[in-house]
């Protein structure tokens, strides 16, 4: 039998979303109702080049469904490549769930997309877009945003730890980047976490680390976390060699640096932060202004 998925707006409608199948791409649109998961609602839509597909599954479902599936290709996607596994399955941006009795529908458009699939193995590079900056999203300890170019990580008076108050606000280049680390907040010490090109030692614990965020309940969420850790991924890979450009802070709001040499001092008096260390960040705090 010829295949005959080469004209375009062929589209096939489930729970959640609805794939068009185009002759070199599945364009996937989710759903904004309040039963969608909310990292699909997030994602909007993708398109999935068939060259980002590894393979195409048919399985039974619950409760009278069947759902059919495209395996994306190991490093085809920044967004799976971040999760690493970590997503639940009803937050899989590749399932499409469909009612039982369109199983045969379901079956034709797999053997389609089967027929089609000319690449496997693992890519040299993504083939699916990453979601846009910019981004940003509330941690525990901080707030994490990405203007597409640089991550800036400012730390929070409640939940920062003192090691990252030591540190200050932190900025981070992708240039200066090798990948990102992310852990669901949905599991035990869930955050996001920066590597770098430097090779310097991380601490163990996320909430000691200046390159990292911690998640906590309400914090960080997968549908805020995740797209941000994919569209970082995917700027550090499209980023050259590390070039370390000194570069002028720009100037602080002299009443967010009161706060910070207030709060400062509240470490020092607690005995967090040595006399040494407290003339020294005091002394660049003030250099700010």
């Amino acid at each position: 039998m010829p295949h005959t998925m080469s004209r375009m707006g062929d589209v096939l409608a489930g729970f959640h979303a609805a794939w068009e199948f185009e002759s070199d791409s599945v364009l996937i649109r989710y759903e904004r109702g309040i039963r969608t998961p909310k990292l699909l609602q997030a994602l909007g839509e993708r398109r999935i080049p068939l060259e980002a597909i590894a393979g195409v599954t048919l399985t039974p479902g619950r409760r009278g469904t069947v759902v059919l599936r495209v395996e994306p290709r190991p490093g085809a996607d920044p967004l799976m490549e971040a999760a690493a596994g970590q997503l639940k399955e009803n937050s899989d941006p590749y399932r499409l769930v469909l009612p039982a009795e369109r199983d045969a529908l379901a079956e034709y458009y797999a053997d389609e997309l089967r027929a089609r699939l000319t690449e496997s193995g693992p890519a040299e590079r993504h083939l699916v877009a990453a979601p846009e900056a910019p981004l940003q999203f509330k941690a525990y300890d901080g707030k994490a945003s990405f203007d597409g170019s640089t991550v800036h990580f400012r730390w929070f008076w409640t939940g920062a730890s003192s090691a990252k108050w030591k540190a200050g606000d932190q900025s981070f280049p992708v240039a200066d980047l090798s990948g990102v680390e992310w852990r669901s907040p949905e599991v035990f010490e869930g955050h996001l976490r920066l590597l770098r090109h430097d090779g310097a030692a991380s601490p163990a614990q996320a909430d000691q680390d200046p390159a990292a965020v911690v998640f906590g309940l309400g914090y960080g969420p997968v549908h805020e976390s995740l797209p941000f850790a994919a569209a970082v991924l995917a700027a550090v890979r499209k980023s050259g060699p590390a070039v370390k450009v000194p570069a002028s802070a720009p100037r602080r709001d002299p009443a967010d640096i009161a706060e910070r040499i207030r709060h400062l001092g509240e470490l020092h008096q607690a005995g967090l932060v040595t006399d040494e260390e407290f003339s020294a960040k005091k002394a660049e705090l003030l250099s700010e202004l």
